[in-house]
């Protein structure tokens, strides 16, 4: 049988994923929202489905592996409302089921530690809807007691095309100061790395954090990435006196440091880019070429 990873919202994270199953022989299939999005994935090699609006039942019969990247509303994850019965028929059949929720789900701590044990206290709505959403694939995976589900919480993601580099070049990017504000962060191939690992030594009911090795403050890595560049550093705004939106704004509520020990130690992960820095210096010298 042909190893076969059905991909929910197939974007950013799980088209790193995606690229390297390829490239192993896999067969990907991967649903978005629209025809445009699905032509740039068949460019990729993906078979794209448009999602909400297809039968996915052909796609589940053949899947072996599934990744859950959609993000939840109000009311949880919206493939399990469409799909709920379908996962119950494949349930005994699939070999890894992994989804993709966040580190949001811990909410504030001051710039403490959190670990996969921490509770979950979100002060956020996209991190309460996200533990709404894990609690639902708990509940099923409890209810068939064969569905091999891994929770992964993803921090701050950043790759290509998604870095601090162009706002510094326009001159846009903010230097926002808020007293012992740290955020943790995830260069993209880290995160392929970690699922890459897991479906190697899959074990149903893991939970991980996905995060690089240093929690920093974000006007450390606007600093950082404006010396790459050799730019002006942006000048330091207090966040008490800062023009934000409401959005921008919500990014500096939480404050945590995120322990990672556990994709080491259970996966075996060696992280490419272990901090901002070496994930920085990377996508310019990608830029560059």
């Amino acid at each position: 049988m042909t190893r076969t990873l059905l991909s929910f919202g197939h974007g950013f994270s799980a088209q790193a994923l995606g690229k390297r199953l390829l490239d192993q022989g896999w067969r990907v299939i991967g649903t978005t929202r629209s025809e445009d999005k699905a032509e740039a994935l068949r460019a990729q090699g993906i078979e794209a489905v448009i999602w909400p609006g297809s039968d996915m039942r052909e796609a589940m019969k053949a899947a072996t592996h599934v990744l859950i990247s959609v993000a939840p509303n109000e009311d949880g994850d919206p493939v399990l409302a469409d799909l709920r019965d379908e996962f119950v028929r494949v349930a005994d059949r699939l070999e890894w089921l992994g989804y993709l929720s966040t580190t949001g789900v811990y909410g504030d701590h001051q710039g403490g530690w959190v670990d996969e044990e921490t509770a979950l206290t979100p002060g956020t709505k996209r991190g309460q809807q996200r533990v709404i959403a894990e609690g639902q694939w708990w509940m099923l995976a409890k209810e068939t007691r064969m569905l091999p589900l891994h929770i992964f919480r993803l921090a701050g993601i950043y790759g290509p095309g998604r870095g601090p580099f162009s706002k510094v070049r326009k001159g846009t990017a903010r230097r926002i100061i808020k007293e012992g504000q740290v955020f943790s962060r995830i260069h993209v191939e880290d995160i392929a790395n970690v699922l890459e690992a897991s479906i190697k030594r899959p074990r149903p009911g893991g939970i991980y954090n996905v995060c690089d090795d240093l929690a920093a403050p974000p006007e450390d890595v606007i600093e950082h990435a404006a010396e790459l560049l050799g730019a002006p550093v942006p000048e330091a705004e207090p966040i008490e006196t800062a023009d934000m939106t409401p959005m921008a704004r919500s990014f500096y509520a939480e404050s945590k440091r995120v322990k990672n020990d556990r994709i080491k130690r259970e996966l075996g992960v060696t992280l490419t880019f272990p901090t901002y820095r070496e994930g920085l210096a990377a996508l310019l010298a990608e830029e560059q070429e």
